[in-house]
């Protein structure tokens, strides 16, 4: 299983606390689904307002982006621009 890591603390108050957790997900879409499945609202919060580093690569708006079963994976704010 992969390994998840929650940068910041947006996340954290839709996981109660958790920081860290062992995902099943093999791509994006997965990951989102299972966050939303095992943390209502968790989800949805990832896919609007947050992105993803997969193994050091960062990834916005990349659904499809695979996650391997040792992956290192952080969940990050977005970075804004103007």
């Amino acid at each position: 299983m992969a390994h998840l890591t929650f940068a910041g603390g947006d996340c954290q108050s839709f996981t109660g606390g958790l920081g860290e957790l062992e995902v099943a997900a093999t791509s994006v879409r997965a990951l989102i689904h299972e966050l939303e499945a095992r943390f209502p609202g968790l989800g949805d919060h990832v896919d609007r307002r947050m992105a993803i580093a997969i193994d050091g690569e960062i990834h916005q708006d990349a659904w499809s982006a695979v996650i391997g079963p040792r992956s290192e994976v952080y969940i990050i704010p977005r970075i804004g621009g103007g």
